[in-house]
């Protein structure tokens, strides 16, 4: 199966600390580390390593951040030919700073990222197609009426959108605070909705009403960045398989809490063995 992804690309610097800061605090004994990033790079990798050929539009800085943001998707065979190099801006960053028990703060300077119009977009977007909202917005709508196919919106960061485009939407998927930020808006077309929720797993709506939902596997939890990307790549994954609802959740809490065992976005994201051994076990 061939799926497209349009979306972010950033280079995470990731500070494991002791604690998370308060407002105005300062934590020191922090360590550092470098990994590739974004929300539609993480996505577009989740789903190559668990079985889809993928397809990635997005944009990075003319700058020495750009080889390393993109390194891992080269490595997972995600043609990136769709990938434009912008000479007047600087390749998305992230800022992660992480707790012992894998929760995080994150900050991020979008750049390139949010040079990303729909001037850069196919006409037609035939293959089914992930989305966020770490690009314009104008863009993400560009592409979602170019689209022929499926369609999963990652509605993160929460931003207003059009109804138009929820109700195009075949998958959306938000986090409980995302789900909050819109409201019944999200049910408002005859797609599916799945809202995670964390350690607790994920919820599949369908016109408001649950059809299906899952906790994932019990795990000691390192870094929790790149969990929620890997979720949207797995479940979408799972999906254009033909798995029934319950069945393509599992597989998507299961993918998820095994990208939260390890350290990094990029890095922790899953091979289709790992899950299936987790499912198995």
């Amino acid at each position: 199966m061939r799926i497209t992804v349009v979306g972010s690309i950033n280079l995470d610097f990731v500070a494991s600390a002791p604690r998370l800061p308060g407002p105005g605090e300062t934590v020191t004994g922090a360590t550092l580390a470098r990994h590739p990033g974004g929300k539609g790079a993480n996505q577009a990798l989740a789903a190559a390593r668990l079985g889809a050929e993928v397809t990635m539009i997005g944009r990075v800085g003319r700058d020495g951040m750009a080889g390393e943001a993109l390194a891992l998707l080269l490595d997972g065979d995600v043609d990136v030919a769709g990938v434009i190099t912008d000479s007047e801006a600087a390749t998305g960053v992230a800022l992660i700073a992480v707790d012992p028990s894998g929760e995080n703060q994150i900050v991020v300077a979008a750049g390139a990222n949010y040079r990303v119009s729909p001037e850069q977009l196919p006409q037609r977007l035939d293959a089914p197609l992930i989305l966020q909202l770490e690009l314009p917005v104008e863009t993400v709508e560009a592409a979602v009426g170019r689209a022929t196919g499926f369609v999963c919106i990652n509605l993160a960061p929460a931003a207003p959108v059009s109804e138009a485009l929820l109700r195009r939407a075949d998958l959306i998927v938000v986090n409980e605070t995302e789900a909050a930020f819109y409201g019944d808006l999200l049910h408002s077309g005859g797609g599916r909705v799945v809202v995670t929720l964390g350690a607790r797993g994920a919820q599949l709506y369908q016109r408001g009403g649950l059809i299906a939902e899952a906790a994932p596997p019990q795990v000691t939890a390192v870094d929790a960045t790149g969990a929620g990307d890997t979720f949207v790549g797995a479940i979408t994954v799972a999906l254009l398989e033909g798995m029934d609802p319950e069945a393509a959740l599992r597989f998507a809490c299961a993918a998820g809490a095994i990208a939260a065992t390890r350290p990094g976005a990029q890095p922790s994201l899953p091979m289709r063995d790992e899950v299936e051994a987790m499912l198995e076990g």
